[in-house]
């Protein structure tokens, strides 16, 4: 139960985290228009508090994977960690007045599926595991 608890906390902070750090290179993106690729530019860009929490976001996130990589098995893990395709998509409702498609749905949904597919998987290789262990064991 704690395994579980950790790696539910620790991916919410990831999704957190991974969808701080688009959602805010989003508004640096917006509030530095027109691009021009010159100082003037650079400057709109950093002075910006947007650029910073994009900054703190993929710091937080860098971080949170790594310590999540330590305990969780690396397929699922690093499925999970696409679930922010679907967090900045939710985000982006409330953020910038943005649609939700139809195919961006099923997208989302199959993002889901798949990561949930791989977590079973991963489940059933870890008890054939676990029964092999007990049989070698018990000879």
């Amino acid at each position: 139960m704690k395994r579980i608890t950790f790696y539910l906390v620790g991916f919410a902070f990831l999704m957190f985290f991974d969808t701080l750090g688009q959602c805010s290179f989003k508004m640096t993106a917006i509030h530095a228009l027109p691009l021009t690729f010159d100082l003037p530019w650079l400057g709109r860009v950093f002075w910006q508090p947007y650029v910073y929490m994009a900054i703190g976001g993929y710091i937080g996130a860098f971080f949170t994977w790594m310590t999540l990589l330590k305990r969780a098995p690396v397929g699922p893990a690093f499925a999970a960690s696409h679930l922010e395709v679907v967090t900045v998509m939710i985000a982006s409702v409330w953020v910038f007045n943005e649609e939700i498609t139809i195919p961006g749905l099923i997208g989302a949904a199959l993002i889901i599926g798949g990561i949930i597919c791989l977590a079973f998987a991963e489940k059933e290789l870890a008890d054939k595991e676990k029964v092999e262990e007990t049989g070698k064991a018990l000879e």
